[in-house]
This record gives structure tokens, sequence and C-alpha cells, in this order.
């Protein structure tokens, strides 16, 4: 059974039947299915998923909701790979502690491919290999790009949301370093400076960028850069290099699409 998960831009799952997000049973169903496939490798307690269903005040009959949306969700599933929905494909188990998605092999998670895109691109690049790279760097920004369930704002939702953000961050950060090395220090400025209209004051950014705008004779660029560095407060460094949240940032431009497209 293949089944591919799509919870970054408007949520899919993709069986032998494509179910879209207009059929997840609403904003609770995408939240639910989102938090158990993210979450797959552990049980996410009832608990948990109320937290992020009503993150203001729980109803007095919770428990029973939960209960009911992640049965929606089951059936789902079920629909997606071709049983009718009626159980026969139960992947969302009752395990001690809540439930748990249990993915069929060869199964998908967008979030996850975008994360290990993100780990090739930084292993490949370091070791030279920057047409690789360059590609594996590319299909995480892409995917990570993608906004992560729009208008849900419980902690696990923002935190995820996070997650996808710094993945894109990452693969950006790629992108700049592999266009220093080739020469281009133009399109590395480029990059960096998308990085940093996502997280204004992420150090490794400012410092891709005053390189690549002194490579490419912009000197007065990196030093009102340098001058833009984040201020620091009584010696305390706290927060100096982490992401910020995910903002939906420019697709790629045409020539960092050029330098990965397959020959043909």
């Amino acid at each position: 059974m293949l089944l591919r998960i799509h919870v970054l831009g408007p949520m899919l799952l993709e069986g032998s039947k494509v179910l879209t997000e207009g059929q997840l049973h609403g904003r609770q169903g995408r939240v639910v299915l989102a938090m158990l496939a993210v979450e797959h490798r552990r049980a996410v307690s009832p608990d948990e998923i109320a937290e992020e269903l009503w993150p203001r005040e729980m109803p007095a009959a919770w428990p029973g909701a939960v209960k009911v949306l992640v049965s929606k969700v089951r059936s789902a599933i079920g629909r997606a790979l071709g049983d009718g929905g009626h159980g026969r494909a139960n992947l969302v188990v009752a395990v001690q502690g809540g439930y748990r998605f249990v993915l069929p092999p060869g199964t998908s998670v967008d979030l996850e491919v975008a994360a290990a895109a993100v780990h090739r691109a930084e292993t490949l690049i370091a070791k030279g290999n920057l047409e690789a790279g360059g590609a594996e760097a590319l299909t995480a920004s892409m995917i990570a790009s993608r906004p992560f369930l729009p208008g849900a704002d419980g902690p696990w939702a923002t935190m995820t949301r996070d997650r996808a953000g710094d993945i894109r961050i990452r693969a950006l950060e790629s992108l700049a370093r592999l266009w220093l090395v080739k020469g281009d220090a133009g399109q590395a400025a480029r990059d960096a400076e998308a990085i940093l209209r996502l997280d204004p004051f992420r150090e490794s950014a400012l410092r891709l960028a005053i390189e690549a705008h002194v490579t490419a004779g912009d000197r007065p660029v990196a030093s009102g850069r340098r001058h833009r560095r984040r201020p620091v407060s009584y010696g305390s460094r706290r927060g100096a290099d982490r992401p910020g949240r995910h903002v939906r940032g420019r697709p790629p431009c045409a020539r960092t699409v050029a330098l990965v497209r397959p020959a043909g």
C-alpha cells in the first residue's frame, strides 16, 4: 500500500485514490491528520490533540469529540487506500498513551521528504558535489515554502510551522553557499537576502549576505548589513541564530531552477 501524505500546502492523501483537503472533515480533521502523520513514530495523546484543536478553551465533551474526529480521519485514510473507509486498512490504531498512525511501507510525508533533502544537500555541497546538492536544496526549499495549516495556531502547529521554516532557511543557505563556490556572488546575495526576509537577524545568513555583497562588489550594501546585526543585550546570545516563524517567501528564481534542471 503506497501512500503519499502532503501536510504542507493544500493537504492531500494520495493512495489508490486521492483525497483533497475538502474531504478531510474541515480544519479540525486536517489538524488531526497532520499531527498523526508528522508524529507517526510515537503515540499522540487525546489531551495533546484537544489542546491543538481548542487552544483557548476546551469544550466539556472534548474526549468524545476527539474520538469521533480520529475515527473520521481513520476512515478517510482507508478511502485513500481504496478500502471504501470500512476499516480494512486500519492504520490509525489506539495504543497506550493515545493514537498512532502506522505508516504502510513506502509511505512518504512531505515534511520528512524536505528534511531529508536539506540534510543531503548540506552533506553533498560540503563534499563538493554541487549539482546534486543544489538539486536537493531546491527540492527542500520548494516543499518547505508551502504554508502549513493556515489558521491553526495551537502549540504543535506553531512548532511544526517553525520546523518547516527552518528547513527552508537551511536550503536557501545551502544554495547561497553553492553560488559563492560557483562564482555567482549576485545570486548568492539574493538567496541570502531571501533568508533575511524570513529571519532578519539570523547571523549565518547575515554573514553570507555580507560575503556575497563584498564579492559582488556591493560594498555599500555589505556595510549596511554589518550595521543591521542583532544588538547584544546584557551579554545574552539567546536566540541569536534561531530561525524565525515561517513566512512564505518568494519561489526560487529562474536561475536557481536552471542550475538543477535535469539535462535532456
